[in-house]
């Protein structure tokens, strides 16, 4: 009960009704509807990293996840809203993600731990390479990725794995999902795509929504996956 209490003290105050208030000390600076009836609040706080950066994640139902990075983006912590779970970076990764690493070379490999604070552990592999093409959408030039990664509990049994495309934005230092498939333990991929789809910042319409407006009439808009499928991302 009191793990239950820390994580609900976490969440912030109700806004007004469609709009989202990041939490006390924390302010967003960009609104993103994408695919698979998702939208996604970036946010920074004061008293994060230098280059640390959240996003929290809804749906129809509300929000149900938040996730940050690091200036690296590497997957620092994340916070499962139903039930509530935090998942944290195990210290000493034996490849961390590298952001850095992915713009000097063009593709970057990783291989970290992650810590649930229900007592679950996984370990993480994979890697990101630029493709070479780009897309504008919305506005927004991006660069496009070519990932692949799996997830293992301790004795090697695949968790989840996933491949496909994603894009990143040099300047925001951040990954945004695209189109690929994911395998959920059981051996059978399944088509995902949480690509982007409208940009808002402060100012614009839409900046600050809870209500994803794409793909929510598809009974299978998201598949049931659960939110580390669009990986937030395990690369960035």
């Amino acid at each position: 009960m009191k793990r239950l209490a820390v994580l609900v003290a976490l969440l912030p105050a109700p806004a007004l009704a469609g709009t989202w208030t990041a939490p006390e000390g924390c302010e967003v600076f960009m609104t993103v509807q994408s695919k698979g009836c998702r939208v996604s609040n970036y946010y920074t706080c004061t008293q994060d990293a230098a280059g640390d950066q959240w996003r929290a994640d809804f749906d129809q139902e509300g929000l149900f996840f938040r996730s940050r990075i690091n200036a690296e983006g590497e997957w620092i912590e994340s916070l499962e809203q139903n039930p509530p779970v935090r998942q944290t970076l195990d210290p000493g990764a034996e490849d961390p993600a590298s952001f850095s690493e992915l713009l000097a070379s063009g593709v970057d490999t990783y291989a970290f731990s992650l810590s649930r604070d229900d007592g679950g552990h996984s370990n993480v592999i994979g890697l990101d390479r630029l493709t070479g093409r780009t897309r504008v959408i919305d506005g927004q030039t991006l660069e496009e990725t070519e990932f692949d990664y799996s997830e293992t509990d301790d004795f090697g049994t695949v968790l989840r794995r996933a491949r496909g495309n994603e894009y990143i934005s040099r300047d925001k230092r951040l990954f945004f999902a695209g189109p690929g498939e994911t395998d959920l333990g059981d051996g059978q991929w399944l088509p995902i795509d949480g690509s982007p789809v409208d940009f808002a910042f402060p100012g614009d319409k839409g900046f600050a929504s809870t209500q994803p407006i794409y793909d929510c009439d598809a009974l299978t808009a998201d598949a049931g996956l659960p939110q580390s499928v669009w990986r937030a991302g395990y690369g960035g």
